[in-house]
């Protein structure tokens, strides 16, 4: 290999963070044309992972190392919510995270990329998208540092809606019951602004209702004459008790 060569392998090694991955594009910005990466995996300083995605050899990468490529080098708007969201700033300590448990993406309405899809992460990966939730700009999402790189995901607040979203699909009502009871210190400000644009009614009713069975201190500090919570009748399960000031039926929490 040409000295030229070595010299890019050597940047491109320092700026690689490890534990992520590594997309052709990317690659490219740091002089790596496709020819070149070849010649890096015969060498056996890279591996493909699939179609256009890389990792260094000898580098263990989960599925947060492909995410970090997915946002911050393919900058797609996706990012990690619901219960996994809630997990990693914890406050799903007592559910179940090990290996085989779901994995929660929002916020992409297209299909992500089949490398990503493909893979054998030790998760299996659940992209969803609703336009239920304001995912424009940064309102909701917050970093994760997770050492030699970050990314990003919800916060509390807006993965307990998304929880809610997934009930009856992904989620059952009663994690969900688990998951609010410990919520106790969510921001007012940035659960009152979610809630105003969050187009889901029943998702704000049933976060309504669990927040103020637990009786948390940041419901008094919320406005909800400027949440709409629509008209009608909801039910969450058949045969539930009935909560007559947000109109949904659900079934009675376990004391």
């Amino acid at each position: 290999m040409s000295i030229q060569k070595h010299q890019i392998l050597n940047l491109l090694l320092r700026s690689w963070p490890h534990g992520t991955v590594a997309v052709t594009s990317w690659l490219k910005e740091q002089g790596v044309s496709r020819q070149l990466a070849v010649q890096y995996q015969k060498s056996s300083w890279i591996t493909s992972i699939g179609q256009g995605a890389f990792i260094q050899v000898g580098d263990r990468v989960d599925w947060m190392g492909g995410v970090y490529a997915l946002q911050s080098e393919l900058h797609l708007p996706v990012h990690v919510g619901g219960r996994t969201a809630l997990q990693m700033q914890g406050a799903a300590h007592f559910l179940p995270m090990g290996v085989g448990h779901p994995t929660f993406l929002f916020g992409l309405k297209r299909s992500l990329p089949k490398w990503f899809t493909k893979y054998a992460w030790n998760h299996p990966v659940h992209n969803i998208y609703t336009n239920s939730f304001a995912y424009q700009g940064s309102t909701g999402l917050t970093e994760k540092d997770l050492g030699t790189y970050s990314i990003q995901l919800s916060t509390r607040e807006l993965a307990m809606l998304e929880v809610l979203f997934l009930i009856g699909t992904y989620e059952t009502y009663d994690h969900a019951v688990l998951l609010m009871e410990g919520l106790h210190t969510l921001r007012p400000d940035m659960v009152q602004e979610l809630l105003e644009k969050c187009s889901s009614v029943k998702v704000k009713r049933l976060f309504m209702y669990l927040a103020e069975h637990f009786d948390h201190p940041w419901v008094k500090r919320l406005d909800l004459s400027k949440v709409d919570f629509g008209r009608g009748k909801r039910m969450l399960a058949g045969g539930g008790q009935f909560d007559s000031k947000y109109n949904i039926s659900v079934p009675k929490i376990a004391q």
